[in-house]
């Protein structure tokens, strides 16, 4: 990882979870780190907390992915602070869980859409082409997926569609990179169930149900998916990790939670 200390990442989604573990463990070895979220002031909490106990430092920054105005001023502020990028972490992403498609909302698949697919596509796009301009020819695109982008999952299909389309822009990226000779690499992370809010965002009835989903069984931690990203960041520059799949031990939480929510009903 030496190789990337002083060098520039974006992470999305970077106020809590996953984003905040990944943005830890970047600064940690040393890198300049944009980190951003709707919460500015978490983002500020959490900057002020890890910030000057190394080489790395975080920057918060303030963005709603589904902006693409938003998105538009973060990257210029990368541009004009740093001058170029060489990580970027797609890891914003939601779910939906009640948004089925025979009766969900048009506005929970249209904010699945923006965030899962839309605002990835767009983000990737802006840190390449400030790649190319900047002549970083051996920087790192993360999408942080889902299994369920390799799995149907019956609780939230139309969240599994936007998965299978990020498994999809990750390939065709790739193939886009390597038919202009570039030597940018693609990595897509699909995780299993990881302890984090996000289900329970998910899921609302969760926390109307008080369930305790760690003592539903042992599921991964954010340290364990922000270990993942180091893991394809120093493997040598000739090595593309194109797909890593996480997943408990223990197996899939769904079939595990599905009985426990209808008891509760």
């Amino acid at each position: 990882m030496e190789r990337w200390s002083g060098k520039v990442a974006v992470v999305t989604g970077a106020s809590s979870g996953i984003g905040e573990a990944i943005v830890k463990k970047l600064v940690g070895h040393g890198m300049k780190v944009v980190g951003c979220a709707r919460n500015e002031e978490k983002l500020k909490k959490f900057a002020s907390e890890i910030n000057g106990k190394g080489k790395g430092e975080m920057h918060p920054f303030k963005c709603d992915v589904k902006s693409e105005e938003n998105i538009l001023k973060m990257f210029q502020f990368v541009k004009e602070k740093f001058g170029s990028i060489h990580v970027l972490v797609n890891n914003a992403g939601l779910a939906h869980f009640a948004a089925s498609l025979l009766a969900g909302k048009t506005e929970l698949w249209k904010d699945m859409l923006d965030v899962n697919v839309l605002a990835l596509s767009i983000c990737t796009r802006e840190a390449i082409q400030l790649m190319k301009a900047s002549n970083v020819d051996n920087g790192h695109i993360f999408n942080i997926s889902s299994v369920a982008g390799h799995v149907i999952s019956s609780m939230a299909p139309f969240y599994s569609c936007t998965k299978f389309a990020v498994k999809a822009l990750t390939e065709g990226l790739r193939q886009e990179l390597r038919a202009v000779e570039s030597h940018i690499r693609v990595t897509s992370i699909s995780p299993g169930a990881v302890l984090t809010d996000f289900g329970f965002r998910a899921v609302p009835g969760l926390r109307e149900k008080n369930v305790d989903l760690g003592s539903i069984m042992e599921m991964l931690k954010s340290d364990d998916i922000a270990d993942t990203v180091v893991f394809a960041l120093q493997a040598p520059p000739h090595v593309d990790v194109n797909e890593i799949i996480v997943r408990p031990t223990e197996g899939d939480v769904g079939k595990k939670l599905a009985p426990l929510l209808q008891k509760k009903a």
